[in-house]
């Protein structure tokens, strides 16, 4: 195959939600059609043993929650699909910002019950900045919810979109008989018998024909008839050149737990979903079908397998190929590196490939060369724009629990801040460690993971900050700076790569400081050098 065929048949894209809406449960039913696993696995049942295949990590098994994206791929009707599941819950919001920066389409789940929710909101927000186009599919129709029109006017209004159903409900909740699939013209009907794999569907062109009163009864039939009716009228038609443009998002109706409704969305999505797409970088717009390799890091996952404590980086390729054993050039390091064993993700199970291609992602094993952002090339200077990094909100000093245990503990620390979720600075006054991280939830994770990864206890004491702010003086030698250090002392540390760090206790000091002593920058975000 060639190369451009190659591109043609890569589909990259990012389940979001809020939490619970049934990411994960809808990733490990994509996996099924797509022949990669013969068993979906339950997020929360007390009778599956089998977890889900995205939820790798042990404290996402015990929480029935995801707390970092995994990356899964499969083949389905020769197109080559990687998927990105990502964690709903706002505390690890961040990673999941991260990874809609790697992914070319989006796919939303809402659940049929609650609506739009807050985080979905955001979450949406940035999709629709960046002009990626998303498929909205709504979740567990065998439950009593919200009426469909109702939904579908919610997500225009809350999320601001300009939705168009594909497929359209039968009933809802007890009453729920099936669906109709309005873009392939069949209806699907609800047995509720989840074990079965795949479900037969109807072929049904003509709507008005009264063989629909044999098959789902009279009521339901005239209701199915005024409502499509009804779409017709208030929905516009769709256009996938609206759709690619971030104008159009397409709605699917369906219940991934009982399997339902799930092929009519794949079936769909692989037909219109974008081939992987040109990415703007500080010098220029960059685009797939370029000869030479270009990519970038948008996650480093630490300890990924246990036993060999590895570290790796996530990369998505924007252009040529990656092929292993071929020196690329680190941009920010400004060396050349080789990687004799990429890897292709299959949730924690790994490959080794040979060659990539735009829109794969690629792991490679890291020894530190890299962080968050860092890009790759053949020997062109450039960094891709767009990878956010967000200031810390919550800060607690660590302790060490077990003092034989202080050189797994510090490696355990190092390792995790690499990931990007939190970021440690040293106070300068008596050399204490303080973790700073964007939700509260973090803690948890990090203590949990450095007892059974590292088998390091820490412990944690409140630390009165408001917001970590980057210093930088105009004159790193004149009076004013020197009276700052001073005065701040004890707010004042260093953050991992050594930068100066000014921890506010609240915004009054944040705005006294920027009047006292106007020759001293402060930033919110640590890579304010980049710019």
């Amino acid at each position: 195959m060639s190369f451009i065929e190659e591109i043609a048949r890569r589909r990259t894209f990012g389940i979001i939600s809020h939490p619970d809406a049934g990411k994960t449960t809808l990733t490990e039913k994509l996996l099924l059609f797509g022949g990669a696993i013969q068993e979906a696995g339950a997020v929360k049942s007390n009778k599956i043993k089998k977890g889900a295949t995205s939820d790798f990590m042990e404290i996402e098994r015990q929480r029935g929650i995801s707390v970092a994206t995994s990356v899964l791929a499969f083949n389905y009707k020769d197109k080559k699909i990687n998927i990105l599941d990502t964690p709903g819950h706002k505390d690890f919001a961040e990673d999941t910002f991260r990874t809609l920066t790697a992914v070319d389409s989006v796919i939303v789940v809402i659940d049929v019950a609650k609506g739009v929710e807050e985080q979905t909101e955001k979450l949406v927000e940035v999709c629709r900045m960046r002009n990626i186009p998303m498929i909205v599919f709504i979740n567990k129709l065998d439950r009593e919810g919200k009426d469909a029109f109702d939904l579908m006017d919610e997500v225009e209004q809350k999320l601001k979109l300009r939705v168009t159903p594909l497929s359209f409900p039968i009933g809802m909740g007890y009453d729920f008989k099936g669906i109709y699939n309005i873009w392939e013209k069949n209806i699907n009907l609800f047995e509720g018998d989840s074990r079965k794999n795949i479900e037969e569907t109807i072929a049904f062109s003509d709507i008005e024909s009264k063989e629909l009163e044999g098959i789902i009864g009279e009521k339901p039939a005239n209701r199915l008839r005024e409502e499509l009716e009804l779409i017709g009228e208030v929905y516009p038609a769709f256009s996938t050149e609206e759709y690619l443009s971030g104008d159009l998002q397409p709605v699917f109706f369906g219940s991934a737990l009982n399997n339902f409704g799930v092929r009519e969305l794949l079936d769909c999505f692989v037909e219109i979903a974008p081939t992987p797409r040109a990415k703007e970088s500080d010098t220029r717009l960059v685009r797939p079908e370029e000869e030479k390799l270009s990519g970038f890091v948008f996650k480093i996952h630490a300890n990924m397998d246990p036993k060999h404590r590895d570290r790796l980086a996530f990369v998505k390729i924007v252009s040529g190929t990656f092929e292993k054993n071929k020196p690329y050039l680190h941009v920010r390091q400004g060396k050349n590196l080789k990687f004799s064993s990429p890897n292709a993700f299959f949730a924690e199970k790994k490959e080794i490939v040979d060659i990539s291609y735009p829109g794969d992602i690629v792991g490679l094993h890291d020894t530190g060369n890299f962080k968050i952002g860092d890009t790759l090339t053949e020997g062109e200077k450039m960094n891709f724009k767009g990878i956010p990094s967000f200031s810390p909100e919550h800060f607690r000093y660590i302790n060490n629990a077990d003092p034989l245990k202080s050189k797994q503990l510090e490696k355990g620390i190092d390792q995790l801040m690499d990931e990007g979720v939190a970021q440690l600075f040293t106070l300068e006054m008596n050399g204490r460690k303080v973790i700073g991280t964007v939700g509260a939830l973090q803690y948890e994770v990090i203590q949990y993971r450095l007892e059974h990864e590292y088998s390091a206890k820490c412990t944690y004491e409140n630390f009165p900050a408001f917001k970590a702010c980057w210093v930088k003086p105009k004159d790193p030698k004149n009076e004013e700076f020197a009276e700052f250090k001073r005065v701040k002392q004890k707010f004042m540390g260093t953050d991992k790569y050594g930068q100066l760090v000014f921890l506010a206790d609240s915004e009054f000091s944040i705005q006294m400081t920027q009047q006292k002593y106007p020759s001293v920058e402060l930033f919110f975000t640590s890579d304010f050098q980049k710019r």
